[in-house]
């Protein structure tokens, strides 16, 4: 996740300052986790988790050639559950997310808050113009090496793998960010921090943390394929020539019948209600274009991956060369590695 520190025109002056006083009041309380680590008193649950943490950040450097830097050194605990808000707007009758652009991070599918009711009432706003809106917090952003990130409570999952994936997640961000294309910058971020997962298992010999990452990894495909295939269905209802009314009613069947076969899936993963919070949402094109953003190009930088034979610096300079093509060429190329790859393994 990225946040913009930056905006253009005078009329975005009031956005600017709330993202840079924002950052400003996270760095005014970190503090560098080596001397937090010598404190003889220190709860002894954070010990173990800023020890962990710092194990993971070596880790991203030394054996994931991710950035070097003071970033995740230092640590901050901003008293709430999430760091910033995220805004994702479209139309009516579209699953595009619309877009903001930024001086710094260029044009991004979301607009982030500090305050959770700042996102809310640009929320509201948007609403009133007749966008499909969903406003989700995040754990975590980068600012891409224009400062150094501190490490945050907000990062410390109780789930292992979500709390060193994050980290590798934001650090990928400052290795290659590519402007003005989020389903990139987000799916390579996603893709290089389940590799790191997985060789961070290995790496500390923990086999059963692993096969259940590969579980709840398994169970996230299946989730994100049913949403997938839920906006390509309200996708082809939006290109019909069809009068608004008629295009509403089909649309909330649609997303019935999402909820229908996320029953079903349920059923399979033997009731596992990880998602079901999600899908109690009052769900909209909004939350299914952000799906997309994070996870629709997320299979074409696993094949990369996987066909360097482990050699990530090797995967870097191939995605490096990809970010230097026109955006429509390069996801022309990453989705022809994806589909090469399904052509291959079909019976």
């Amino acid at each position: 996740m990225v946040v913009g520190l930056g905006v253009a025109g005078c009329s975005a002056m009031e956005y600017y300052w709330q993202a840079v006083d924002g950052h400003r009041n996270i760095l005014n309380q970190e503090q560098p986790i080596s001397e937090i680590l010598a404190e003889t008193e220190l709860d002894p649950e954070l010990r173990k988790l800023l020890e962990q943490m710092q194990r993971a950040r070596d880790f991203a450097s030394e054996e994931l050639g991710l950035p070097e830097n003071n970033s995740y050194r230092e640590y901050a605990d901003i008293g709430r559950d999430y760091v910033i808000w995220n805004v994702i707007a479209t139309e009516e009758f579209s699953v595009e997310p619309q877009t903001w652009c930024f001086p710094f991070a260029g044009c991004v599918s979301y607009r982030g808050y500090f305050f959770k009711s700042d996102a809310e009432d640009f929320a509201d706003q948007l609403r009133i113009e007749g966008k499909d809106v969903y406003v989700v917090g995040a754990r975590a952003y980068s600012t891409l090496g224009w400062f150094d990130d501190p490490l945050l409570n907000t990062m410390l999952y109780r789930d292992e793998a979500m709390r060193v994936g994050v980290l590798f997640h934001e650090l990928a961000h400052q290795k290659l960010y590519v402007q003005d294309d989020t389903a990139f910058n987000e799916a390579f971020a996603t893709a290089v921090a389940q590799e790191g997962v997985r060789r961070w298992f290995i790496h500390n010999s923990n086999s059963s943390a692993y096969e259940q990452y590969l579980e709840t990894e398994q169970q996230r495909a299946d989730f994100n394929n049913l949403l997938k295939k839920t906006r390509a269905n309200l996708q082809e209802l939006y290109i019909q020539s069809d009068d608004p009314s008629s295009m509403r009613k089909q649309k909330q069947r649609i997303i019935l019948q999402l909820k229908n076969d996320y029953a079903v899936l349920k059923h399979k993963w033997n009731n596992d209600n990880r998602y079901d919070s999600w899908m109690a949402q009052t769900l909209n094109n909004a939350h299914l274009a952000l799906v997309a953003t994070y996870h629709e190009l997320v299979p074409s930088f696993k094949v990369y991956i996987h066909n360097t034979d482990g050699d990530l610096q090797l995967f870097y300079n191939q995605m490096e060369q990809l970010s230097r093509l026109p955006v429509t060429e390069r996801h022309e190329k990453l989705n022809f590695m994806s589909d090469k790859e399904n052509l291959s393994q079909a019976p």
